[in-house]
Order: C-alpha cells, then structure tokens, then sequence
C-alpha cells in the first residue's frame, strides 16, 4: 500500500494519495489477504452489508519463505538541481518499503537495547533478523556555475547508500514479469522498425515483419523452457494464484508463439496491413499478462531532502532492480547506471510544475539477496579505487563501501551541432513558439539563440564545451558516454520561459588515438525525440561529439579538428539583456546537411465532409501549407456549403530544403475557418513526415541515353524476342494468332513525339476471345478465317437470343480460360527470359502488344480469382433456370473484364488518384489505437503534392500527366473544378459469401444507395434467405460534384420486427473517377455495336472520345482514311482478317478504327493510358461496427454521365431471367 509521506501533519497537502487518487509517494503497509468469489443461483436480493466474522490464525511463513534482501545505490552525479533547492544543503536518501525511511521513522525491534554484548550467538542472531542500512548521503550545499541549475559536487568521490532487509522471497512473480517485459520490448522495437519502413515507403517490409514474427516466436520457446519446471524452486509463490497464473502464462505463451509460426507463413505484400494489425494484438496480449497481480518486493524510493523536507522523489518498482544469474530474468535496470528524473509529490507534479525536473541523478543500482551480494559490483563504472569493502563484497556480512573513490579520469571537450528541430508545441496565442534550447552534460549548460515565431526552428548552431571532467576507464567511456540533456524553451517577453520539451542523447566519443575520418567521423545529425511529460513534443535533429583533451595541453588546438568560422551574429545571454556571450558558430560543412533549392507545387483542389468546430459549421476554410517554416495559403473558400472547391487551384512555394531524405522537415497541412472580425479557428491537420513519396526526380536526356544502351545490349543479348503485336480492340484468338509489324521511323520528329511510329493492328469481331497472352509470345495464326463484315451487317441467327447475361456468363468463361493460360505460361516460362513489356524507357521506341480482356497492358495482375468465378458463375447458371452458359459461339461474342476486387485497386489505374488525393484531417489527442483515431477525422483535404529541385534541368526529358513541359507546372491541364450535374448509373448484379445474419444461417438482403443527401431503398424487392443473392438493379441518381461525390452503397437484412441490419457497405469515389484521364466515367465496349446485347452505352462515339482525348492533349484531330488513323506523326494501320485481308470499308468503319485506337491508347507515347474498359468490379462489404472483417462481396459497376453533354440512351437491362 502507497500513499503519503508518513509525517503525521495535520494538514496533509497529499492526503488524496492514500485514497488512490494519484501516484503514492510512500510506503505505507502490506496486507496479507484472501479473496473468494462465488456464483450463486439464488435471485433473491440480498443485503449489501458487510459482515465481519473471525478466522483460524494464519501462518504467513507456508505461504513464503523470508529472505534477507540487499539494496546498493552508487549516486555518481547529482545535476540539474532547481535553483529553489539551491540555497540551503541537501540530501539523498534511498528506501526500499520502510527500510532506509530515516525522516518518517522505522519502528526497531525492542529486542535490540536489552541483548547483553556479550551474548555474541544471540547477538549475532538478533542483528541477522533485524535491518540495517545507511541509506542517506551526507548534506552537501549545492552548487552553480551559472545560476540556472545547481548541482552537488561529488567528482571524485561517489557516496554509496545500501539497505538490509526481510521480506517474503516472492522473487519468481518479479522474474516471470522481467521475461515478458523483454519479450514484449523487444516485439514492440520490432513492430516500431516496420512501421518505420512503411513511413518511408521502403521495400522488404514483409521480410522484417516475417523476421518480428520468428523471434517472437523463438522467444516464446525460449520462455516456456525457463519457466515450465520453476513453479516449485526457490523464490516461486505458494498461493493458489501463483500456480494458476503460471499455468495461464504457460498457456498463453504456448499459443501465442503457434499463433505467430502461423502468421508468419499467411503474410503477403496484399494481407500485410492486417498482419501487421494482428502483430499488434500480438503485442497487447504479452502487455496485459506482465503485471503479476499479487506483489514481489515493496517498490525503492528515491528522496531529494531539502532542509529537512521531502522535496522531490523517484518511484522504482523492484522488479526492475532484482538481480538473477539467469540474464531473462533480471530487471532492465539491474547492475546498470540509470538516469533519473527527480520529481514533485503529490498534485504538484501535474500540469506545467510536473513538466520540469527538479533534479538529474546518475545512479547505479542493484537490488538481490545477500547470498548473491557478490555480483553488485559487476557492473559499477571501472576506474574506482579497489577499497577493503569492495575486496570483501563477496562476505555476506561485510559491509559496501560508503564512497567510491575514482583515480581515473579525462578531460574532454563537447560539441553540440544544433540545426533544428520541427514540429514542436505552439506556446504563444498565434500557435507558434519562439524556440531555444539549453544543452546540459554534467554540472555544465549552454543556451542557443532564439528563433522567433516558429514550430520549425533551425538554429544552426554549434555549442563549445571546453573542459568537462569524465570518470572512469576509457573504453567504457567510449562505449557508454554521458547522457546529454536537451531542454526547448519558448521565450515570453514577460515572465519566464515556457518550457516545451525535453531530448536525451548520448555523444560520440573521439579518443586521443582515433583518426578524425570518415566512416566513424564526422558524427551525422540524428532525429531525437521531444517529450513533455509523456506526450510527444516535436524532435529534435542533431548530433554531438565528445573529444577527449590531451593530459599536457589541455586546449588541444592541435589535436581538435578546427571550428568553422563564426557568424556574423552575436548572441545575448538569456540572463540578462546586456550580457555578452560571443559570436554564434554554425554547424560545421561536413556535418551540416546540403541545401539546395526547391519548389513545392499544391493543386488546391477542395475540401470534403468538414465537421463543426466549437458547435458552428465551417463556412469559410482555407488551407495553409507548412514546410521548413514556409507557409504556402490557398485561396478562401467563401462558401463551403454551396461550393467546397478551391477557385485558385494551382498555387507553389521555393524554399531550401536539405538534399538528404532524413534532414527533411515535415510538411503540414493546415485547414482554418476564417470567421468575422479576422479570428481564425483550426478545424484539423495533417502530418505529412515524410515528403520523398511526392517527390519528383527528373528524367534528363542523358539518363535516356543510358537507358537507351542497356536496352540494346539487353536486346543484342536476345535477339530472337521480338514485341508482339496488339489488336485494334485487344482481344486475341487463341486459335488465330496474328504477328504485328511495327515499323519505326526514326527520322521523323517532332517536339510531342520523338519518334514516329507506324502500328499495325488486326480485328476480327468473329473470333474475339479475352485470353492472356503475356508480351513474350509471339502470335501465329491459325484455323479458318470468316469474312469480316461491318457491325451493321452481322447476321447471327443466334444473336436474337443472347441478352445481357449471355455476354456475362462468357466473360466469366473466358476469365477462366485467361487464369489457365496464365499458369500455363508461368509453367513453361523460362525465368531468364528478356520480358520487353518491363524494360523502362521501352514506349518511346517500340509499340509493345500485350493482351487482356479488355485491352489492358498484361501482367497476370488480374488472374487470380478464377475458382471463384467459376462457382460464382455456376451459382448464377443455378439462380437463372433458363440461364445456362452459352456453351457455343462464344467466341463470336463480345466479353468485358471481370475485376476480382474494387476498379481503383488495379494497378493499371493507380487509384484514379494522378489528379486528387486524399488527405484526412485530424483533430485532437493522438492514441494510437486505429478506431479511435478514426473519429479524431474532422475532414478531408484533396488534393495533390509536388516536391522537385528547383530550375528544373534544361535537358529534361519528362512529361507531365498531360504530356506537357514540366517547366510550365506539373499540374497543366487539370480538370475545371466548378460545380457540375452527374448523372449517375449504379449497376447491381449480385452478392456472393454475404455474412449470414438470422438464425436460419441465412439473410434477406437488399440494396440501399446514398449519395450525398439522397437515398435510394430497394427493400420491397428483398431476396428472401438468401447468402448468394442475385439483384439484378440499375438504380439512377442524379448527383452535383463536388457536394455529391461519395457513394455509399449498402446491403442491409430485412426482418419483419424490428429495424433491419446492416450487413456490410462499400465506398466508392466518384468524383475521383469522374476527373480520372483513364476515362473511368463509362467503360470502352470490346467492339462497337449499335443494337443487340452488346449496344454501345456511351452518349459519345468512339471517334468523338479519340477526338476528345486528342483535344485535351493538345494534339492533332485524328485522319481517318482507307483503313489507317493518323495522329500527329503516328500512323495507326488497321487491318482486316477476311479471307483476302484487305480492308473493307463499310458504314460505321471509322467507329470500328476509332475502338481499335482507343484499345492502344496506353502505347501512345507521353499522354497515352490505359482507358477502363466495359467491366465488373468486385467490391468487398465491410460493416463499421466490424473494421477489417469482410462481411461479404458486391459484384457491380458504375457509369457516370455529364448532364452538360448529351444525355445515354436507355439503362442496360440485367434483371434476372425468368
């Protein structure tokens, strides 16, 4: 039991502690108690009265055995003491439960006065039952060599402290948690390293966790063989509780570790967010089970007494000082020197009194019984005196030493690179801060510059300790230097600084015979974090070195590399405004990062779903970009409601940023509400820590070059892979494989395309099939060829029968087959094999042929999937009596792509995000726990970020996303932001797996739309008990962008009592899709055709888009003649495969050439893409009560039409057959 301090006052200031409401700041009993709690079947109310009945006496020995337990402390530096405390003498007094209390009173045994002296065995009895200790220090007067912080001048001579004492030997409770502890440690540094490379978007994050995961699994091996047979040794408890405790850890270890073999083996570069998830509970598991419920060892206080008051304190827990031979086993502060933070008792250590320490001890501390007394020396810093105490350590009755005295010490010299920090607490009413910092080793400190009105100061600064006193052996000095203390104040005009935070670090020690050189030396600036109290404050980029002075010239001149020349600047010293202190010394060139000039382009695109502030809605916000203590505003939005969108959407900011990635600063992104009489409220932020994934490097005429000579001698290498052809439209016959020429030119050229290129490229509508043929093979003909005729003129006596469902069941089919091709091929691939279609710089040279469903560049990235389709279509073949499969002809029939997952997950699209991304805004305390910080989301900011150096290279080969002179911005060409009417097409064919939600094991689902603040309900047309339903739906919204741009589409449980339950939702943005160059407004048809099945759904022909798209970037119309399209410099050469192969021209031909073009749009070079092609996405369903568990899966698609253009004919019909 902890509570007060046990002085008896009257008044106790610190009374709330014994009521629990606190930390205690004293020892105050122990209980020996026992708790049963039963169950009882009886409803009736009993009573709450508390009876009190007597009991048989206890015998405490059965329940353990008491042991004389031995506590050492070796204080080898007290600093950094308050100035309050340094006018009158102080103490240190060390206590471990009452043992050691010299102020509060230790009750002794009355036995102790009435033994005779001459009894000796009973003499010697008595004192091995009693305590003993000297467990204060003499009082010293502190002292200062600059009135800031005090300190007691110990130097030489070390005072020493130990306590004697019995307690019960409860060691194995202490033991078994020190275990977890070091497990759960060092899972958790893993845990931090991964996310560390997934913050800087580094590769093998899978292997490190792979690597986490096998030695939390080793360690979990490791505990069951120390722990399996020591619940019956010495020191383990007899309580019913400990045996079924160490059952239950036994167990939970046991599992975790199969648990983490089993993860290990299930990550994947696609489940690795949710591995790394289930690592964290991991984590928390071993967390919740390393407190022991019942207690070792009281915990070891630390006490500051200042003319005879308790003024500061620190509270040990004495596991964290128990000794044991086994290394697991012992605390993580055993047998080392510890730094320790003094602070205040009671109320007085929260808030901004708590914040700052009253005292810095070094202290060495060691804690175990007194038949291990020998080991407490180990691991006392070297350099001491051998004293007769210290000989004697291993008797068991000898006393320690009471001062270590050290012979051995050096002179060194410190320096302090200081550059900057970032992030840092606002102090002032603007939010900003005028930042310095103080840096302390030892009894010495020194003070930088202050850096007005800023979070990001860069004080660039080097600070010069001459001459500091460091004992012990050098090699240990080396290998565990001086702690450093770095404290950020902010300066108030009045009053006294504020202080902001707090940084430890450790410097890097040079001795007399170590070369000033590289890779050792110079020290490299580092990161350190800045805390205030245990909340993050910011950090702190610096480093230091330590340089060790020689004995005869204690100025080293000569032996010291050289300080750079001093500023122009001259510093003022903080205590008083006339006091000169000397010139400012940068950081030196070798140290300090390499600046170099760069722009920061902002597309201010808009602002989305932003919560009240203070209960009154944001009406006005604006965006302000933060970097390196640059701000970059947008414009005003002046009415959020009406349109959230920026109206300057491109703004930039030239600034110097350092060329290494980890010198970079941060990059901010705030949104503020500008409201009447010029206030200004903070509605949420976003912090971006790393801005290298925005940052953009040029490709230059000479890295081309290069490029351009592997690529041959990579080609001179294989010289029998030759680029395969592409078809007009991107289907290929397996049974008709065509060759492609393609005939460069390389004499032609012109500023948008550097070379000229001629394509040729084959249709057949009647032997279409999707089949994935990856770009290695070449493509050979075959079988009998049918006269090809104009979309108008086809004559199928079968295409009266086909209808929607048709096309979908031979989709599915032909996925299938692409799946077994694909394996087929992975099969028969030889891995050595030159693959064209990934060799970079290859579209500026080569129009590459690669085959999909639906036109797209190959990869196999969209094979997986096909068991899946397979059930899925023969469950849809089952609901559909009259629908079976299309067994003939299928490849006489137009296909679309199916998506295994959502459209924007394809990584040929790249999440529609070239224009806009997301950035959410945050307000309020950061917990760390994902749910949480969830709700911490007030709003999101989109829009997009460039980060490059600045002029960019005048040979510069690159192209923006439009294909135009990054010279100019990359963000040429962005979309017009004002507001503008959607209309909008939901397609919903089918649920599949959908999670059961009544009793029977079934549902009865239903489809509910919502965009923006219109809702669609489909509940009348429920399908009744059904986990595999087939809807069948078009639902029409008409929508305004920006105000209506996230679709919500829900499916929901319809029960006859009560309100129906969500099964599970998806998301969709289509304003994203709406602005997206790959044109994902309304998928590309594999042929054009206006009637039957496959009718073109798009208001907007194929040569009105070809047209547009040409348009947009700025090319030439496209030159329709007898079977070839030309644009620009590049000839397009459509051929036919009828028996004679010449083309034939018939009506709607242009339409057909048009389709083939837009097919290759992504061969084009500079503005060419991949366009969405007719298709199926498949969309997981989440509930948001559930995070991260599928509830199920939505097979659907989009179309999206401008209302300002013509408007589509009739929806497409999918209804099910009858």
């Amino acid at each position: 039991m902890y509570g007060s301090t046990r002085d008896y006052s009257l008044l106790d200031e610190n009374y709330s502690l014994n009521t629990g409401l606190g930390e205690g700041v004293s020892y105050r009993a122990r209980l020996l108690i026992a708790i049963r709690t039963e169950i009882t079947d009886n409803i009736d109310i009993v009573p709450s009265e508390v009876e009190v009945e007597s009991t048989f006496p206890v015998v405490e020995h059965s329940y353990g055995k008491n042991e004389e337990f031995f506590l050492f402390g070796t204080i080898l530096e007290a600093t950094m003491i308050d100035k309050r405390l340094g006018e009158k003498p102080v103490f240190l007094e060390m206590s471990i439960g009452n043992a050691g209390n010299t102020l509060d009173g230790y009750n002794q045994p009355s036995q102790e006065n009435a033994e005779s002296e001459t009894e000796e065995p009973q003499l010697e009895m008595v004192t091995s039952e009693l305590v003993s200790w000297q467990s204060t220090t003499s009082p010293v007067k502190p002292m200062t060599h600059d009135r800031t912080y005090y300190f007691l001048p110990f130097w030489d001579d070390k005072p020493c402290v130990h306590v004697r004492s019995n307690w019960p030997d409860y060691r194995r409770r202490m033991y078994n948690s020190n275990i977890l502890a070091k497990m759960s440690a060092k899972l958790e540094e893993g845990l931090q390293e991964v996310q560390s490379l997934i913050d800087c978007d580094l590769p093998e994050t899978e292997k490190k966790l792979k690597s986490v995961l096998d030695e939390l699994a080793n360690d979990c091996n490791k505990y069951n063989s120390l722990t399996r047979n020591a619940g019956s040794g010495p020191g383990s408890g007899k309580t019913k509780l400990d045996k079924e405790r160490n059952k239950m850890c036994l167990r939970e270890i046991e599992h975790l570790g199969s648990m983490a073999k089993n993860l290990k083996a299930l990550v994947t570069k696609h489940s690795f967010k949710e591995r790394l998830k289930t690592s964290h509970t991991y984590l928390q598991k071993l967390k919740d089970i390393i407190e022991d419920p019942q207690h070792g060892l009281p915990d070891v206080f630390i006490w500051l007494i200042n003319h005879g008051k308790r003024t500061a304190y620190q509270r040990i827990p004495a596991r964290e000082l128990i000794f044991s031979i086994v290394e697991e086993e012992c605390g993580r502060y055993c047998s080392k020197v510890n730094t320790l933070f003094l602070k205040l008792p009671g109320k007085k250590s929260m808030g901004p009194n708590g914040w700052t320490i009253q005292a810095k001890l070094q202290m060495y501390l060691w804690l175990g019984l007194v038949k291990h007394k020998k080991y407490f020396v180990n691991g006392i810093p070297k350099g001491y005196e051998m004293s007769h105490e210290i000989r004697n350590a291993e008797r068991p009755r000898a006393l320690p030493p009471s001062v270590i005295h050290y012979s051995e010490k050096y002179s060194f010299q410190l320096r302090a690179y200081m550059y900057q920090a970032r992030s840092l607490i606002g102090s002032d009413a603007s939010g900003l801060s005028d930042p310095f910092a103080r840096v302390l080793i030892g009894e010495y400190c020194k003070t930088t510059q202050v850096i007005d009105e800023t979070l990001s100061p860069t004080w660039d600064e080097t600070l010069v300790f001459e001459e500091i006193l460091v004992y012990g052996i050098r090699d240990e000095i080396q290998a565990d230097p001086p702690v450093i203390i770095i404290e950020i104040f902010d300066q108030d005009k009045v009053g006294k600084s504020e202080f902001i935070g707090r940084a430890m670090a450790k410097p890097l020690v040079k001795l007399l015979e170590d070369p000033y050189t590289k890779p050792k030396f110079p020290a490299s600036l580092e990161w350190y974090p800045v805390h205030r109290g245990s909340e993050p404050a910011g950090e702190l980029l610096a480093t230091f070195e330590l340089f060790q002075l020689p004995p005869n010239n204690r100025s080293g001149a000569g032996e010291l590399p050289d300080l750079p020349d001093p500023k122009e600047l001259y510093m003022v010293s903080q205590l008083g405004p006339e006091q000169y202190i000397g010139p400012i010394l940068p950081v030196p060139e070798g140290i300090r990062p390499t600046l170099a000039r760069y722009r920061i382009e902002v597309l201010f695109w808009g602002l989305r779903d932003l919560k009240r502030v203070h209960f009154m809605s944001v009406d006005k916000p604006r965006v302000d970009i933060e970097c390196a203590g640059h701000i970059l505003y947008s414009s005003v939005i002046q009415n959020a409601k009406k349109n959230p969108n920026f109206s300057t959407p491109v703004k930039f900011l030239e600034l110097e940023l350092p060329e290494q990635e980890l010198y970079r600063p941060p990059l901010t992104i705030r949104v503020v509400d500008c409201r009447s009489f010029g206030r200004f409220t903070l509605v949420g932020t976003h912090m971006i820590n790393s801005i290298h994934r925005y940052m953009y490097i040029p490709w230059t005429r000479r890295d081309k070059e290069q490029q351009e000579e592997k690529t041959r001698a990579a080609l001179n290498g294989h010289a029998n892979i030759g680029p395969p052809g592409l078809p007009c439209n991107g289907f290929i016959d397996p049974s008709e494989k065509h060759k492609m020429d393609i005939h460069i030119s390389a004499t032609e050229k012109s500023p948008l395309l550097p070379t000229s290129q001629d394509t040729v490229i084959t249709m057949n509508y009647f032997t279409l099939q999707g089949c994935g043929l990856s770009r290695q093979r070449s493509l050979k003909s075959g079988g009998k060829k049918r006269r090809k005729v104009s979309a108008d003129e086809i004559d199928d006596e079968d295409d009266d029968s086909r209808d929607w469902w048709s096309k979908y069941f031979a989709s599915i089919e032909a996925t299938i087959e692409e799946g077994k091709e694909a394996r087929r091929e992975k099969q028969l691939e030889n891995p050595s094999t030159l693959s064209l279609s990934t060799t970079p710089g290859l579209e500026d040279h080569h129009t590459t042929a690669g085959v999909g469903v639906a036109g797209h560049p190959p990869g196999g990235g969209h094979m997986s999937g096909a068991k899946k389709f397979h059930s899925a279509a023969k469950l849809v073949s089952k609901l559909s009596p009259k629908g079976g499969r299309p067994t003939k002809n299928n490849s006489k029939m137009a296909k679309m792509k199916i998506y295994t997952s959502e459209l924007e997950n394809q990584p040929e699209f790249n999440g529609f995000r070239e224009w806009l991304l997301p950035f959410d805004l945050y307000r309020g305390k950061k917990t760390g726990d994902e749910e949480e910080d969830d709700n911490r989301v007030v709003g999101t900011f989109k829009g997009s970020i460039k980060v490059y150096k600045w002029p960019l290279p005048k040979d510069i080969e690159d192209h923006t996303i439009m294909g135009f002179d990054p010279q100019y911005g990359f963000f040429q060409g962005v979309p017009n932001n004002d507001p503008i009417h959607v209309l909008v097409r939901v397609y919903v064919i089918k649920g599949t797996d959908l999670h059961p939600m009544d009793l029977n094991g079934k549902a009865d689902p239903y489809v509910v739309l919502q965009l923006g603040s219109k809702r669609i309900s489909d509940k009348e047309n429920y399908v009744s008990k059904q986990l595999n339903p087939v809807f069948g739906k078009c639902f029409e919204i008409e929508a305004t962008f920006p105000q209506d741009s996230m679709l919500t589409i829900q499916v929901l449980d319809w029960d006859l009592v009560g309100s129906d339950d969500l099964i599970g939702e998806t998301r969709i943005d289509l304003e994203n899709r709406f602005y997206s160059r790959h044109r994902a407004t309304c998928g590309i048809s594999s042929r054009y055709e206006d009637q039957g099945y496959n009718r073109w759904r798009d208001p907007m022909k194929p040569t009105q888009i070809l047209a547009r798209l040409c348009k947009d970037a700025k090319m030439d119309m496209p030159q329709y003649s007898n079977g070839k399209v030309k644009i620009g410099k590049k000839t397009f050469h459509v051929e036919s495969c009828d028996e004679s192969g010449d083309w034939v021209f018939s009506k709607g031909a242009e339409e057909h050439m048009a389709l083939a073009v837009l097919h290759n749009w992504h061969t084009f070079p500079r503005v060419g893409c991949t366009l969405v092609p007719e298709h199926i996405e498949t969309r997981p369903l989440y509930n948001p009560d559930k995070p991260g568990i599928e509830q199920g899966k939505l097979e659907m698609w989009v179309d999206l039409y401008p209302m300002d253009m013509p408007l589509p004919g009739a929806p497409i019909d999918i209804a099910p057959r009858k």
